[in-house]
C-alpha cells in the first residue's frame, strides 16, 4: 500500500498542529511547577529562620545568613514570567493562585517588590545576632501574608 506525498504531508501537519495545541497548557504547567518550587525553597528558608526566631532551633549566624541570602536571591526573580495568563487555580487545579493575580497584576507585583525589600533588610540583619534577625523577619512574614491574603486560595 502506498501513500501519496500529499496525504503524508497533511498527516504530518495535522500531527504538528495537534502537538502545538497542547503547548500553552504545557507552558502553564511549567510555570506553575517553577513557582511552586520557588515557594518551597522560600518556605524551607523561612522555616529555618522562624525556628531560630521562636527558639526551637539554636540561632546560628552562618545558617541564618545563608537562609536570608537565599530569600533575597529569590526576591530578585522576575515574577511576571512565572505567572502567565491561564495558570490560575481555575485553569489548572494543581495550584491555589486566585484569578485576582491577573486582574490586579500591578498590585501583585508591588507586593512581590515589598517582599524583596523585606528580604533585603533581613539579609542585612540575619547574621548580626538573634534579636536583629527576629526584628527583620517580621516584615518578611508580613509581606508574605499580604500577598497570600489577597492572591492565594485558602486550603
Amino acid at each position: 500500500m502506498t501513500f501519496s506525498a500529499s496525504f503524508t504531508t497533511k498527516s504530518i501537519l495535522l500531527a504538528a498542529a495537534l502537538a502545538m495545541a497542547g503547548l500553552p497548557a504545557f507552558a502553564n504547567e511549567g510555570a506553575i511547577g517553577a513557582r511552586q518550587g520557588q515557594f518551597k525553597i522560600m518556605a524551607l528558608n523561612i522555616g529555618v529562620l522562624g525556628g531560630m526566631a521562636r527558639g526551637t532551633v539554636e540561632y546560628d549566624a552562618a545558617q541564618a545568613q545563608i537562609a536570608a541570602d537565599n530569600l533575597a536571591a529569590i526576591s530578585q526573580l522576575n515574577q511576571a514570567f512565572n505567572w502567565p495568563e491561564g495558570s490560575d487555580m481555575m485553569a489548572a487545579t494543581t495550584n491555589r493562585a486566585l484569578p485576582a493575580i491577573w486582574e490586579n497584576q500591578d498590585d501583585f507585583l508591588a507586593k512581590w517588590a515589598a517582599f524583596g525589600t523585606a528580604a533585603t533588610g533581613l539579609q542585612a540583619a540575619a547574621g548580626n545576632g538573634l534579636e536583629a534577625m527576629q526584628a527583620a523577619l517580621g516584615p518578611v512574614g508580613g509581606s508574605c501574608g499580604a500577598c497570600h491574603d489577597a492572591y492565594r486560595q485558602p486550603q
